[in-house]
């Protein structure tokens, strides 16, 4: 039963995009279709991620990040505003001028459609003789045409044509310069104006399979839910003229939380390239994150094509870059994503690990090449350059199977499953005392405090129910340990010894079961009492 009540929130001020667009009625293909490789992508981190930042890069900070996306992968990438300001500019030219953009790398330069605009672009990229992407942007939809713009559509394509002419003047006899159009806010343009537009510019400039254009179909503010988004871009996908000579490219934001849905269902639905930032940094709520797209297709056994084997070598260069630091619970990329503070999750990854080491014996193969198959963890942290010893963290909600596995990576002493529960409720009442995370090193701790005693004269004796040896390592030391339980009478209990040979270690453990049986014995008053 559903008791919610009405609220006051004000929601009769909005239209859904129903109300703002006509979203077209399509046969829908893209619910069946599958992602099978990778799409181009497109980081626009130094143009789009820079302009919503508080303090905009500086030049070192714009090298420092370029060179990384080439260093990880990338091969098109947005570097700059030139016409906006000196800082872009000069970027470019320092590009071009050290020569540092590889030969198999494109660099993508945005512009306005003005003329004066187009013409500062092109002497940004003067000299570059590896390939260039000139990106036009225009709005196009009815509030921005009404409000910003003030103009009709016949007068906004008038406009748009007008820049597409200024585009080719310059640019257009250079046998390494390509074009790109984006009708600014697509996903709240009416389907046939921005087709019309489109199919416009592509015949202006001529698309062909050898030098293709990209139309770029922005959804600049997220209005709708991803399958409408999908629905638009199919529509444009089977009737865009000259569709084999255009790359058909998507560029969400993220205002619904819904960027990274948007991209992938913009792919099932046809779209080919896709614009974002690593990371998801951008206006408002960002760009889509194009990192986690990427992982969200390794995760599936499809190869991104970028490399993320050392992510958090990426995320130092992105969070200096932008001066903004990463959530850790930001997929893949956080502190805290692989991480399981649950009894019931560290369990189950626990046994997961065991499983997976099992596995990939019995297949004779190395378990990083084993199918990865561990409850809670999509993806095997290893994959991106992270160890296994933030998964399994210890707190107040903690199980025995996390806090065994971390005994387990602290010393390398497996504990008998009885003596896991036995710690469990220690560990507990440690945590509920404190209210804090227990590390990996302070559990080693309390367990010794716990279960090992000095041996001294005032011991009492004790019966040993059963004995467990093992070996642990301490400070890079292996030693022996011997785990026995006990009792005196009333219940049983666990002590621990440690010494240089089996035989001193279990000496030292039934030392301590007799220290701790005197501990626990009533005292003559309690027993008067």
């Amino acid at each position: 039963m559903n008791r919610q009540q009405p609220s006051p929130m004000p929601s009769h001020r909005y239209r859904d995009v129903f109300a703002r667009v006509d979203v077209p009625l399509v046969d829908r293909i893209w619910p069946s279709n599958r992602i099978t490789e990778a799409p181009l992508w497109v980081p626009v981190d130094l143009r789009d991620g820079n302009q919503a930042l508080p303090e905009p890069m500086d030049p070192a900070r714009k090298r420092e990040f370029f060179e990384l996306m080439v260093s990880i992968g990338y091969k098109e990438i947005e570097v700059g505003y030139p016409s906006a300001s000196a800082t872009d500019f000069d970027f470019v030219r320092l590009l071009a001028d050290r020569r540092l953009i590889p030969d198999d790398v494109t660099i993508v330069v945005f512009t306005p459609a003005r003329r004066d605009l187009i013409e500062r672009t092109m002497q940004s990229v003067a000299g570059i003789t590896t390939d260039v992407v000139i990106h036009m942007y225009t709005a196009t939809a009815p509030v921005w045409r009404d409000v910003v713009l003030q103009r009709d559509v016949d007068d906004l394509k008038r406009l748009i044509t007008s820049g597409g002419e200024d585009v080719l003047e310059f640019a257009g006899d250079a046998d390494n310069v390509r074009f790109e159009f984006s009708p600014e806010v697509f996903n709240v343009t009416e389907p046939d104006v921005v087709l019309d537009i489109c199919d416009t510019m592509t015949t202006l400039w001529d698309a062909s399979p050898d030098r293709p254009v990209i139309l770029n179909l922005p959804a600049t503010v997220e209005v709708a839910t991803p399958n409408v988004y999908a629905d638009q871009i199919e529509y444009m996908h089977h009737n865009l003229g000259r569709r084999e000579s255009l790359i058909l490219s998507v560029h969400p934001h993220n205002d619904r939380g819904t960027g990274v849905a948007c991209a992938e269902l913009a792919v099932l639905a046809g779209a080919q390239r896709v614009e974002g930032c690593i990371f998801g940094n951008g206006e408002r709520t960002g760009n889509v994150d194009i990192a986690t797209l990427a992982l969200n297709l390794h995760a599936q056994g499809v190869d991104p094509m970028i490399d993320f084997s050392d992510i958090d070598r990426i995320r130092r260069v992105v969070e200096r870059a932008n001066g903004i630091e990463i959530h850790p619970r930001h997929p893949y990329v956080g502190d805290l994503v692989h991480t399981a503070f649950s009894g019931t999750h560290q369990d189950a990854i626990r046994k997961g690990f065991v499983a997976h080491s099992r596995d990939a014996a019995r297949r004779g193969v190395a378990e990083s090449d084993a199918a990865w198959a561990v409850p809670y963890l999509p993806i095997d942290p290893a994959d991106i350059g992270r160890s296994y010893d933030a998964v399994i963290r210890v707190n107040s909600q903690s199980g025995k199977g996390g806090i065994g596995y971390l005994i387990e990576s602290a010393a390398g002493l497996t504990l008998p499953r009885r003596l896991e529960i036995d710690f469990a409720a220690a560990v507990q009442r440690h945590t509920d005392g404190s209210g804090a995370e227990v590390t990996a090193s302070e559990l080693w701790t309390l367990f010794l405090a716990t279960y090992a005693r000095t041996a001294d004269a005032d011991g009492r004796s004790v019966s040993v129910v059963e004995r467990h040896i093992r070996t642990a390592t301490v400070d890079g030391q292996t030693l022996n340990v011997v785990l026995v339980e006990w009792t005196a009478g009333a219940g049983a209990r666990w002590a621990m010894g440690v010494g240089d040979t089996v035989e001193s270690a279990v000496t030292s453990a039934t030392a301590a079961a007799e220290v701790m049986a005197r501990e626990h014995q009533p005292s003559d008053a309690s027993l008067r009492s």
